[in-house]
């Protein structure tokens, strides 16, 4: 999407009048996700919210996976727009939601992209991060890392911090790697798996064949 683009769904999401002016975040996501994200952390910078909104929509992510029904709701195309934008402007007057955040909801629901509210949240989630000076790492590996080779890791990965900027650090765990890790910090990203080299042997092994 286009800068006017991303500034006609701050225009959306703001409720002042300086709603045209873009604050852009400190980190950029990109995507559909991204441009839903940037549009409204510079809502929510404006009206002095960011800290309540990050506060709402995590909840409301938390309702979402703990409610089957809430997340059909969320999910299901087939279900009319008026309806939906309806239903969640009940919600966001019943349960006292910010301005800010009940106009991303109700303007999902009316542009039938709340498929993409979990992918909103998590990106919104990044840049707040960033604007705490937290920078997000994580990293994926073929067995769990133990307390030692964790601490180790965040002592060699806070090396490509600036200032003070702190880790977050989030482990998971995926078999299929095989040995080695996958390490994404920030924007960059690094394949260091034993299944990337098996993988990158084999086609160099097919293109020789």
């Amino acid at each position: 999407m286009s800068l006017i683009k991303t500034n006609m769904l701050v225009r959306s999401l703001s409720t002042s009048s300086a709603a045209a002016q873009l604050v852009k975040p400190p980190v950029q996501v990109f995507g559909l996700e991204g441009r839903y994200a940037t549009a409204l952390y510079s809502a929510a910078s404006k009206a002095k919210s960011l800290d309540t909104v990050e506060k709402e929509l995590f909840q409301f992510q938390q309702s979402i996976k703990a409610d089957a029904k809430l997340k059909e709701f969320i999910i299901n195309p087939t279900l009319k727009r008026s309806l939906k934008v309806d239903a969640l402007k009940h919600v966001s007057s019943k349960v006292n939601l910010s301005a800010t955040t009940s106009n991303l909801l109700g303007l999902m629901a009316e542009n039938g992209r709340l498929g993409k509210l979990e992918g909103v949240i998590n990106a919104f989630k990044i840049m707040m991060a960033g604007h705490r000076g937290e920078v997000t790492c994580e990293v994926i590996t073929a067995k769990p890392l133990d307390q030692a080779q964790r601490q180790n890791l965040e002592a060699a990965l806070k090396k490509f911090l600036k200032g003070n900027e702190t880790i977050q650090l989030t482990a998971k765990v995926d078999p299929s790697l095989i040995g080695g890790m996958i390490v994404s910090i920030g924007d960059k990203y690094v394949d260091m798996s034993v299944a990337s080299k098996v993988k990158k042997y084999t086609e160099i092994i097919s293109a020789a064949a």
